[in-house]
């Protein structure tokens, strides 16, 4: 069954891809121009990602302005995708991941303080899984603008 998307919802979901308020209490100001309470808003935006609707709520930032970040990648074997697919995930450093149709099946960005940081995640996940990791860091960066409007039936 196809989900159906309050209008609160919808002027949530699209209304906030882009200009996220950078003020101590976002979630307030979001609030104030939806005509909701604070805690509508952050309910709705815990409920929404639980349900898979969106993956993250966050700033989207140039490439190593703030940290160092890389494209990685992994060859798993498909029984144990879904439980390495989670392994990774719980690393807090890893923004998302995801399974693609190739030799590589595992991708994932991790996001850290640090090149040193990322190299020690890079490791780590080699060293527990018994795996290889391939690092594939940013050699030049694209502005990618990665809100868009959602088509509402």
């Amino acid at each position: 069954m196809e989900r159906q998307f309050s209008e609160l919802e919808k002027r949530l979901i699209d209304g906030f891809q882009h200009d996220f308020p950078l003020h101590p209490r976002p979630y307030r100001v979001i609030a104030q121009r939806l005509g909701v309470e604070e805690e509508t808003v952050i309910e709705l935006l815990a409920e929404l990602q639980a349900a898979g609707v969106i993956s993250r709520i966050g700033a989207v930032l140039e490439p190593h302005r703030a940290g160092y970040s890389t494209l990685a990648a992994m060859q798993v074997p498909a029984p144990l995708l879904p439980q390495i697919a989670a392994f990774v995930s719980a690393y807090p450093e890893v923004t998302h991941n995801y399974e693609r149709e190739h030799r590589l099946n595992l991708w994932f960005v991790i996001a850290a303080p640090s090149r040193g940081r990322v190299a020690a995640i890079l490791s780590d996940i080699e060293y527990r899984t018994g795996l290889a990791v391939l690092d594939l860091p940013l050699l030049e960066a694209f502005h990618l603008d990665l809100g868009f409007p959602v088509q509402w039936n």
